[in-house]
């Protein structure tokens, strides 16, 4: 689980291709407020120039700031979904937009002012990516924002610069001989340091393959309450009134919804007979297993789709304590349990190094801690995380889980389960961190394999880099490209039973 907790100097710059240069010259250097002239209603691009703008120069979140922003802007239906198109395409895409971009900008697009580089950005990435809006009118929307914001210069360059990319586009093509991390990176659109990085991890394939999954939208997907009802007569209620869905292969409390809209605002989901969930993510409760009647820990519960899971599997017998540090995001654990009419849930607020002051050794039958991490697994979903990561960031999370895993084993009886998880795709994160739990804990060792995941095993002679569910791997390291969900680690271990 995620635990995620960029701005450049404006400057001058000009058209090298044509338009207008000494306009262009001014553009980085006046109107730095941006602000708007006189009252317009936001559009769909107007929403998505804020967002962008505001995710460079605040580092706000753009899920969160999106969903914000729509609200205000009272965006709804096919301008809302264009607005969310431009936001996570052009996130997605940066380092090759301004790649390219920096072609046409004598200086660079970095020397812009953020919202004039953010409207470029934009406009490119409808112009290039984006098959159903005709360029002109990419243009010249984003030609009538820059009056708006800006000023006369402003707006020429900017005519300037995406006139020149329309004439130019079918020459836009990445050098031939580019080093593989460079290409990849450019290609798709991920910081070198990162691609270089699972080319040394994966192999340039595998890479290449993360890469380009981590480019494609996100599938909806739900949590059938199987408490309230099976998976098949969900399915058959959603298809009886016009959605297309189909049965997860990943988890058999899976759905996949096709076509649908926003699941959290029907009826289905206000009523408690599903939850909205990765489908990589439902299989840590599987991991789990508990049982009725267990007592069950999850150290870092918050937003509690995965304590939710436990507790429907144990059919409301037993208990799920759920402990987040957060106690705002322990209502949401506490929320998300009452609308599934969950009784077996106790969400509590506490710092999870803290937990063996709570609690005496040996407590639980069950531990799942799914640890704080890089989110590496889930950049599909959140593109600026890809920008905002560092190896830096890798190696301070690294002794967290390790602390974490030292501190919360001791509360697991002899004979219980601990499940690991997170949902990136680090190594260090995931297998070295667990063979060096067991190696530190010789109490320890992996548990039993899921009979169940031999549907996610590999082929013999799959290349064990690509595949994570290997005989000799502790855990299932599922990578985005694999199902088309999350990329995410699961490791099960058990604490020997004492000798008598």
């Amino acid at each position: 689980m995620s635990r995620d907790k960029e701005s450049r100097p404006s400057g001058g710059a000009r058209v090298r291709h044509g338009g207008n240069a000494s306009a262009a010259s001014k553009a980085g250097q006046q109107g730095a407020k941006g602000g708007p002239r006189r009252q317009h209603k936001a559009s769909a691009r107007d929403t998505a120039l804020h967002v962008l703008t505001e995710v460079e120069q605040e580092g706000a979140y753009s899920n969160l700031l999106l969903n914000s922003a729509l609200q205000k802007s009272g965006l709804a239906g096919p301008e809302a979904g264009l607005a969310t198109e431009l936001v996570y395409g052009t996130i997605s895409r940066k380092n090759t937009i301004d790649y390219y971009l920096d072609q046409f900008v004598a200086k660079g697009v970095a020397k812009l002012q953020p919202w004039v580089r953010n409207l470029l950005r934009l406009s490119f990435y409808q112009i290039y990516y984006l098959d159903r809006i005709p360029p002109h009118a990419a243009v010249n929307e984003a030609v009538n924002i820059a009056k708006r914001r800006g000023h006369q210069g402003i707006s020429g360059m900017v005519n300037g610069v995406l006139r020149n990319v329309l004439r130019r586009k079918e020459e836009l093509k990445l050098p031939e001989d580019l080093p593989s991390a460079r290409r990849i990176a450019l290609e798709h659109s991920h910081p070198e340091w990162l691609v270089a990085r699972w080319v040394d991890q994966y192999g340039e394939e595998t890479a290449e393959a993360i890469c380009r999954a981590n480019n494609e939208s996100p599938p909806v997907s739900v949590r059938v309450n199987q408490t309230r009802i099976s998976r098949d007569q969900l399915m058959q209620q959603l298809e009886e009134q016009g959605l297309k869905v189909a049965a997860s292969k990943v988890s058999p409390d899976g759905i996949i919804v096709l076509s649908g809209g926003n699941m959290a605002l029907t009826a289905w989901y206000e009523d408690g007979l599903l939850s909205i969930q990765d489908e990589s993510s439902m299989l840590v409760a599987e991991a789990v297993k508990p049982e009725a009647g267990m007592k069950v820990l999850d150290c870092c519960a918050a937003p509690g789709g995965k304590t939710c899971h436990m507790a429907e599997i144990m059919n409301g017998s037993g208990k799920v304590f759920a402990n987040d540090i957060h106690p705002h995001k322990v209502k949401l654990i506490a929320d998300q349990a009452s609308r599934l009419h969950l009784g077996n849930v106790q969400a509590l607020a506490g710092d999870a190094m803290e937990l063996d002051k709570r609690y005496a050794p040996e407590s639980f039958d069950r531990i799942l801690l799914d640890a704080p991490c890089s989110g590496l697994g889930v950049i599909r979903r959140k593109p600026d995380l890809k920008w905002a990561k560092t190896p830096e960031d890798i190696a301070e999370i690294t002794s967290i889980q390790r602390d974490l895993l030292d501190r919360v084993s001791p509360l697991l009886k002899p004979g219980g389960v601990l499940v690991y998880s997170t949902c990136t795709i680090e190594p260090r994160e995931n297998e070295e961190m667990v063979r060096q739990f067991l190696d530190r804990h010789p109490d320890f060792e992996p548990a039993p394999g899921m009979a169940e995941w031999r549907r996610l095993v590999p082929e013999s002679g799959s290349d064990n880099r690509e595949n994570g569910m290997t005989p000799e791997a502790i855990g299932l390291q599922i990578l985005p490209q694999h199902y088309h969900s999350d990329g995410f680690y699961i490791a099960r271990l058990t604490k020997r039973a004492k000798l008598k």
